[in-house]
């Protein structure tokens, strides 16, 4: 319940903004941004300001759809948000990052309050764009591209008015609109101008991010840092200019696009830097290589501005860096097994094959049994540790009493049972490749601040052991469960988690992926082989396994059809050889339903959603391309690993482009 005084607060919040949206002159614009910002709200979006608006959040989807959109930026943000939230987290403000959607795509708050931060909007995944959300700090900023504070009745919404809210744009190095840091309380102080400093405190920490960004976006390129002062343009230029080796501006900082708009220079990335300055290409070189010297060199804009200079070479030289070899034939075979015509999947595959040489750690989120060990060992396989070990541990299948020596290993006599020369850890044993660690959330608290340790010093000490020993490794972790729950529940170390996530990968469920046919066919084939038999799936085999739901996903699938081909006649498949959990979920599943619906005129060990071959048994080509593809075929006996090595795609493809023209093996029909 609300107090009379709130809902008279309220009651006078939401007339002024409709008063003012209904006496909108056009011929004055209005006073101020968040004036503006009402009149869109009632007059572009149609939104009502007595209407309260729950908080919309994002769906897991979704956000990894935004988050993928700028992850190269993540990793920077990150950095500069952890730093300006050690000085506002005593004051009670929270961080939020968000895309240029406005959507929050990072997040960095209080735990206690999380419940109260969530229903608010503060938090990760939440959509804080004006068409959403109405006046409030972030949208309001993406249309005005310039530090807005929205301060408690500024909102727009009621539901938003307890709230004080402080945002600041950033920009990408070729100044493309790249999102919002914003700064917010659940409350604060009435007055406006208690939110000044932290306003000043945003916009001076969105610069900071959106210029480690530019240094590293350009740092194969000369890069000129102009200010005012001379002693802090070292370190902290005002101006930032990145150029080529033929002088030519490939990118500014937002400091130098206010500066050169001043001066009316007009687009100024792609023109020479002799362009902006007075000085000759001569001199600006000169200037260049020498960096910060005692000259106290100086340079003239056209408009008689006189910055200090200093400049950063090249960290990485272009024309010394060598040609990168051509990967090996199957590099990356392991990733491209995975998946095969499914968006969320060929999303992954692309980000782990973009990962696999990446001297990051990476978290794996998915359910029990969607296959995070599979998605590990592939990374492994694919990268450049591949001639090393991968060791997989089970934090939760360990007893908790051996899971330390089973990790650190321990010297000889440590413990009364212990071998007699004593024993190499887990961590030791994949020194050089990848260590998995599995249900990572299962890890006790003790054994979490060791791991850290581990990964922070890159070394490991034995039990028992005088000395650490060095180890070079990769660490992959992996859980079903949500960590940050348990980070919340102090069941979890929140720096053994960002040491863990330098990059995250999310597995989706069985159920809501569209190749479902791909990984039957592929699973069923594996297990055959196993077996030494030839495997075939009747029609109505395929109709129920493409109808079930798979609630415990790849794992489940995996141990149907070693149990049908255990049943079966020979290798072949019919329904009566699928376990009854596959064959008696039920016909009110959407799911079956649609394969209920399919022609029975479908091969029948094909997947529904094959086309057929003609009556001769030989598949119809009516393209160059389906052609070449079927006289591969044939020509490796219609073994698909060989035609996929001998034309250079991976498997997945072969069998995307199988099911395109409609060509069916022999075996199968």
């Amino acid at each position: 319940m609300i107090s009379a005084k709130q809902a008279a607060q309220r009651h006078a919040h939401v007339e002024q903004v409709l008063t003012l949206a209904s006496q909108a002159d056009p011929a004055r614009p209005p006073l101020s941004e968040i004036e503006r910002s009402w009149i869109r709200c009632v007059n572009e979006y149609g939104m009502d300001p007595g209407r309260r608006m729950p908080a919309h959040i994002v769906e897991a989807g979704r956000l990894r759809e935004h988050k993928d959109q700028i992850e190269d930026f993540l990793g920077v943000a990150r950095t500069g948000m952890e730093q300006l939230y050690k000085r506002m987290s005593s004051l009670g403000y929270v961080l939020l990052l968000t895309d240029s959607h406005g959507i929050a795509v990072d997040f960095i708050g209080n735990d206690q309050w999380d419940r109260e931060l969530k229903s608010s909007g503060l938090y990760l995944g939440a959509d804080w764009s004006e068409r959403q959300a109405g006046t409030c700090a972030v949208g309001t900023c993406i249309v005005e591209q310039h530090a807005v504070t929205c301060h408690q009745t500024d909102h727009f919404d009621v539901s938003h008015i307890s709230l004080t809210c402080n945002s600041a744009p950033l920009f990408d190095p070729t100044g493309g609109f790249l999102g919002v840091l914003d700064v917010s309380a659940l409350t604060s102080p009435g007055p406006r101008e208690s939110q000044h400093l932290a306003l000043q405190m945003t916009a001076m920490y969105a610069q900071m991010i959106e210029d480690a960004n530019f240094l590293r976006y350009f740092r194969d390129r000369w890069i000129l840092r102009l200010g005012a002062t001379w002693s802090l343009v070292d370190v902290s230029g005002e101006i930032m200019v990145a150029f080529d080796a033929d002088g030519i501006v490939c990118g500014i900082n937002s400091g130098a696009r206010r500066a050169l708009r001043a001066a009316d220079h007009g687009p100024v990335i792609g023109r020479p830097l002799t362009m902006l300055f007075r000085e000759s290409m001569s001199d600006l070189w000169r200037i260049a290589r020498a960096g910060m010297s005692s000259d106290r060199a100086t340079l003239r804009t056209h408009g008689d501005e006189v910055y200090y200079a200093s400049a950063i070479a090249p960290r990485v030289m272009p024309h010394r860096i060598p040609a990168p070899a051509a990967p090996e034939p199957g590099d990356t075979a392991a990733l491209d097994a995975l998946g095969a015509d499914d968006a969320q999947m060929q999303r992954l595959i692309t980000q782990a094959k973009r990962l696999a040489n990446k001297p990051l750690n990476v978290l794996i989120h998915g359910e029990t049994g969607t296959g995070k060990e599979v998605l590990a060992k592939a990374l492994h396989q694919s990268s450049n540790r591949r001639e090393h070990a991968f060791i997989a541990v089970n934090c939760a299948a360990i007893p908790e009493t051996l899971i330390e020596s089973e990790l650190f290993g321990y010297t000889a006599g440590t413990f009364t049972g212990a071998r007699g020369k004593g024993m190499r850890g887990l961590i030791a044993q994949s020194d050089g490749g990848t260590l998995f660690l599995d249900e990572i959330g299962d890890m006790p608290l003790h054994l979490q601040s060791r791991l850290l340790r581990v990964l922070s010093e890159r070394e490991v000490t034995p039990l028992g052991a005088q000395r650490p020993v060095a180890v070079d490794l990769r660490v992959i972790a992996a859980s079903h469960r949500d960590l940050r729950q348990l980070i919340a529940e102090g069941r979890f170390r929140e720096d053994l988690y960002y040491r863990l996530c330098g990059a995250t990968l999310y597995l989706p469920t069985l159920r809501e992926r569209q190749d479902k046919a791909y990984l039957i066919e592929r699973i069923c084939q594996e297990e055959a082989a196993q077996l030494h038999i030839d495997a075939t799936l009747s029609n109505d085999a395929w109709r129920a396994m493409l109808a079930y739901d798979w609630p415990g996903n790849v794992r489940q699938l995996r141990n149907v059809l070693r149990f049908a081909l255990a049943m079966s006649d020979g290798g072949h498949i019919d329904l009566g050889d699928l376990p009854p959990e596959v064959t008696d979920a039920g016909t009110a599943s959407p799911l079956r339903a649609l394969a209920a619906s399919v022609p029975a005129s479908v091969p029948a060990s094909m997947p529904p959603s094959v086309p057929a071959s003609d009556a001769a048994g030989s598949p119809v080509p009516d393209d160059p391309k389906a052609r070449q593809l079927l006289a591969a075929l044939q020509a490796h006996h219609w073994n698909v690993t060989e035609v996929a090595a001998a034309c250079g795609i991976s498997r997945a493809t072969v069998y995307r482009q199988m099911e395109r023209f409609g060509i069916v093996a022999p075996n199968r029909r």
